[in-house]
This record gives structure tokens, sequence and C-alpha cells, in this order.
């Protein structure tokens, strides 16, 4: 199972502890997560399922490419990073 981790900034608004995820893509690993914690969902996710601008995911250290239909690949033992996305100058 790939490991879940959300950062502090993150958790600081909602809770979210470390999990492990079962999938083979990030969309079917955030299902079996927001299906726990619907709430954290809703902010990570949109309402058309698409990551959320103010947000950003890695796995195993590279950022996603595909934030529309999440189709990253995930394996067993990946290590993902789900973060808000800081911009500022």
């Amino acid at each position: 199972m790939a490991t879940v981790n959300f950062t502090q900034n993150l958790k600081r608004h909602i809770e979210c502890p470390s999990l492990y995820a079962n999938g083979e893509t990030l969309h079917q690993v955030l299902t079996n997560v927001f299906r726990a914690n619907p709430k954290l969902g809703c902010y990570v996710l949109d309402n058309q399922g698409q990551l959320r601008k103010h947000m950003t995911i890695a796995i195993d250290g590279k950022t996603i490419i595909d934030r529309i239909r999440l189709s990253d690949k995930v394996n067993p033992d990946s290590e993902i990073f789900i973060m808000q996305a800081l911009s500022g100058g």
C-alpha cells in the first residue's frame, strides 16, 4: 500500500493523519483516502474531482502531471505527499 502524507500547513486546517491506501493510480488511492475522510476530499479536490489550484501532490518526490484525471501511476511502495501550493513574492 502507498503511504499518503499531508504537510503540517494542511493539518492546521483539517484533521489528516498519514495513512496507507491501495490503488494503481493517484485517483484510486485518493478515492480510498477520501472515502474515510470526505471533508478532506472536499478540501483537496474541487466539485469536478480535479485537484484544486491551491493544492499540489508529489508521488515519490515528483510533482504529478495529471491534475485533472489524477491518472499518475502509484506503486505499492510509493510515498505520496499532499500539500498546499505556495505562491507569492
